[in-house]
């Protein structure tokens, strides 16, 4: 049997990158995707087919994660498509660097409303419904910047420190329901937007990671398998570090 078989996932900002990632491996391992982007344009459509190419049900809504409404709106258009929600993966996010004496206040609301407010929002939906089923995994997508901190970085770094927060909280609050929360804090993963710096930064990059390279979208979704499968029946509050030992 497959580790999450007849499981019903919601991802936040699925339609590319490491939450795409995690939604076609929850796939493969038998759950049932509904995934949210911002819109759901061609490459939303594409990834909807490849989901549902594993044989599973799939389907993409568009949403705006930083909007409270609209928000509670897509959670329950999820509920009547679906049925259920057994697993939450809070992935949706920004990055809008700049050092904090140049930093523009929208540059700092930008990215704390969808990497922080996102993750409020989708778990003050989805928690009432996984209370009334007594289980459930919520997965935090914070970052190892949330630990360490990062220059230039301080609106990403408040915003992923602030989801480690929140898991902690809220994997008290629920836990006597039968719910686990956890997150999950990547390291220099090897995306779309990390392909585009040059090869001397990765290289740079490379230098400070003791494994010596950097990780794939892959590693990230099966340390998501893992939060979200009843091999980690009894984690919760946890901060897992996918980042080749770059955080130790």
């Amino acid at each position: 049997m497959k580790l999450l078989e007849g499981k019903t996932a919601l991802i936040t900002g699925a339609a590319r990158g490491i939450g795409k990632a995690i939604a076609l491996k929850y796939a493969s391992e038998g759950a049932n995707i509904a995934f949210t982007d911002l819109n759901i344009d061609e490459v939303g459509k594409a990834t909807e087919h490849e989901i549902a190419s594993l044989g599973v049900k799939c389907k993409g809504y568009a949403s705006n994660a930083a909007n409270f409404d609209e928000t509670h709106k897509v959670v329950e258009e999820i509920i009547n498509d679906f049925g259920r929600i057994d697993i939450l993966v809070n992935n949706a996010g920004i990055t809008k660097d700049g050092l904090m004496m140049r930093m523009t206040e929208q540059q700092w609301d930008a990215v704390i409303n969808v990497n922080l407010k996102s993750a409020f929002n989708f778990t003050h939906a989805v928690t009432p419904v996984m209370m009334r089923q007594k289980s459930g995994s919520i997965i935090n997508m914070s970052s190892v910047v949330g630990v360490s901190g990062n220059a230039g970085q301080s609106n990403y770094s408040a915003s992923k420190a602030g989801m480690i927060g929140l898991t902690k909280s809220m994997a008290k609050e629920v836990g006597s329901r039968g719910i686990r929360v956890n997150a999950i804090a990547p390291g220099f993963i090897i995306t779309d937007m990390t392909a585009a710096l040059s090869e001397e930064v990765r290289n740079e990059w490379a230098k400070q990671i003791p494994l010596r390279r950097g990780g794939t979208p892959d590693d990230v979704a099966n340390t998501a398998v893992f939060l979200a499968s009843e091999l980690s029946s009894y984690v919760s509050g946890q901060v897992i570090h996918v980042c080749g030992g770059m955080n130790m």
